[in-house]
C-alpha cells in the first residue's frame, strides 16, 4: 500500500484514490494505490508498482521515505504501508478498471481526531475519518491515521488494533 506524499504549491497532499464501482471488492471506497504482492516482490516494490498502475505515477526505491506498522486485515491480508514522497505529480492518469478518481487531499484536512464507532461484533472501535461527503474506513483510515498523527504531531500512534466495519470483513 502507498502513502503518497504529494505537493501542489508548498501544499503537502496524500494520494487518496476511489475504488471503481466494477470492482469485485470494496467497490466505490476510499483507497490508498496498492494490492497483492507478485511473486519476487516486497512491500515497496509492491506499493510502487501499484502507484504507477492505479494513478500512472512513476516513483523508485529512493522516493520511499519509510514503513508505517502492519495492519492485518480481517479477510486476512497483511497490509504494509509504505511512504512514499512524490512531490509535484502533475496530471495522474488513474486506471479506469481499478480507480473512479484519484485526488490529492491536503495532510492538513485529513489531519482529523477520528471517528471510533463501538459494534456488537468486536470489542474494538471501528475507525472512520470524514473525506469529501463521505468516509474512509480501515485499513484506510486507520492507515492516513496513523501517517498523520507522525507527519503532523510527531505522535507514534499504533492502529491495529482498530477495527473494520462489519461490510469489510469478507
Amino acid at each position: 500500500m502507498a502513502v503518497c506524499v504529494t505537493c501542489t504549491d508548498d501544499v503537502p497532499a496524500l494520494l487518496v484514490t476511489l475504488r471503481a464501482a466494477g470492482l469485485r471488492t470494496h467497490a466505490g471506497q476510499w483507497a490508498l494505490p496498492g494490492g497483492r504482492l507478485d511473486p519476487g516482490e516486497g512491500p515497496v516494490e509492491a506499493a510502487l508498482r501499484e502507484l504507477a498502475e492505479e494513478v500512472g505515477l512513476h516513483r523508485g526505491p529512493g522516493d520511499v521515505l519509510g514503513l508505517l506498522d502492519d495492519y492485518v486485515t480481517r479477510s486476512g491480508y497483511v497490509m504494509t504501508p509504505v511512504v512514499v514522497w512524490a512531490g509535484a505529480t502533475g496530471e495522474l492518469a488513474p486506471a479506469e478498471a481499478e480507480v473512479a478518481a484519484a485526488y490529492q487531499v491536503p495532510v492538513a484536512d485529513l489531519d482529523v481526531e477520528p471517528q471510533l464507532v463501538p459494534i456488537p461484533e468486536s470489542d474494538a472501535p471501528v475507525i472512520r475519518l470524514p473525506l469529501l461527503g463521505g468516509w474512509v474506513h480501515a485499513p484506510t483510515a486507520a492507515v492516513v491515521h496513523q501517517f498523520c498523527r507522525l507527519a503532523c504531531r510527531g505522535e507514534t500512534t499504533r492502529v491495529a488494533h482498530l477495527e473494520q466495519p462489519v461490510f469489510a470483513w469478507r
